[in-house]
């Protein structure tokens, strides 16, 4: 049996980066995942354990919801970002892409301080709003969802813009021009014809906002406090605080199936807007 090299080489070039994603990554989420398991009378022992505390299903609740505002947000402002940016060409175009990805050259945690020192009871706002004599004593703007909101939009939206630059260029502009002398209104055009065009990079964009915000654990623990725990915050309370390493897998593959869920969502709501899309 001759085998050609050229057909092995591909392969063997592969091989050691996917042993690498089985051993550091792979493995590990199983034995995350084997770890949830009960026993043989009540394989979903656990899970019934995890979600019979109301405290819990509060936690995902608030976890979702909060990543889903901050995808939307973030969508909104990196949509109207990456236009203005598609428009324009040269010098500008290169400072104005350097500006909408400055935030991504700072770690997560000074992001978060500098919003601490914004929000804070004797930050910035509160002392501009004294001042003013808008109010007569700080408001507790610091350690509520709105803040926790705040932060994760700040954090993420550059790469929401950075997802949608690219499809935004592609769309020809004869379309739209086409749309508009059919007699299209400007929500038409961006209905019938930009949306369907950027389903990609929003779907992109939407997935890596919304993971990004349901996992991040330094901004929820800084910005969110107590008071506004999410997922990560519980999962690093349960496994590190408590040493309850069940319950703190049961987390992790929570999360994992709300990322899922997400991703095939996205999938489906892209194919509906854009068919060539999926």
């Amino acid at each position: 049996m001759n085998i050609q090299p050229g057909r092995v080489l591909p392969y063997l070039l592969v091989l050691p980066g996917t042993l690498i994603v089985l051993g550091l990554l792979v493995l590990p989420v199983t034995g995350t995942f084997a770890g949830t398991i009960g026993p043989q009378d009540d394989r979903l022992a656990l899970f019934r354990q995890f979600f019979a505390y109301d405290y819990n299903v509060t936690v995902i609740v608030r976890s979702v919801r909060i990543a889903l505002v901050t995808s939307v947000i973030s969508l909104v402002f990196g949509y109207v970002a990456a236009s203005r940016i598609a428009q324009t060409t040269g010098l500008r175009r290169q400072i104005l892409l350097v500006c909408a990805v400055f935030p991504l050259l700072t770690g997560a945690i000074v992001r978060s301080f500098a919003w601490m020192v914004i929000l804070g009871r004797n930050g910035m706002l509160n002392s501009a709003l004294l001042a003013s004599g808008l109010v007569d004593q700080p408001l507790p703007l610091l350690f509520t969802e709105t803040s926790l909101i705040l932060g994760l939009v700040y954090l993420f939206t550059p790469l929401a813009i950075l997802s949608l630059i690219g499809v935004i260029e592609a769309i020809d502009r004869s379309v739209v021009d086409a749309a508009i002398s059919l007699g299209a209104t400007p929500s038409g055009v961006f209905y019938q014809v930009t949306l369907p065009l950027i389903a990609p990079g929003l779907l992109v964009g939407g997935v890596l906002v919304f993971t990004g915000s349901l996992a991040a654990f330094a901004t929820g623990r800084l910005l969110g406090g107590e008071a506004e725990t999410i997922l990560p915050t519980l999962l690093n309370e349960k496994a590190m605080v408590s040493f309850d390493w069940d319950s703190a897998s049961v987390i992790a593959v929570v999360m994992v199936a709300i990322t899922f869920a997400v991703v095939l969502l996205g999938q489906y709501a892209a194919r509906r807007l854009n068919p060539s899309a999926g």
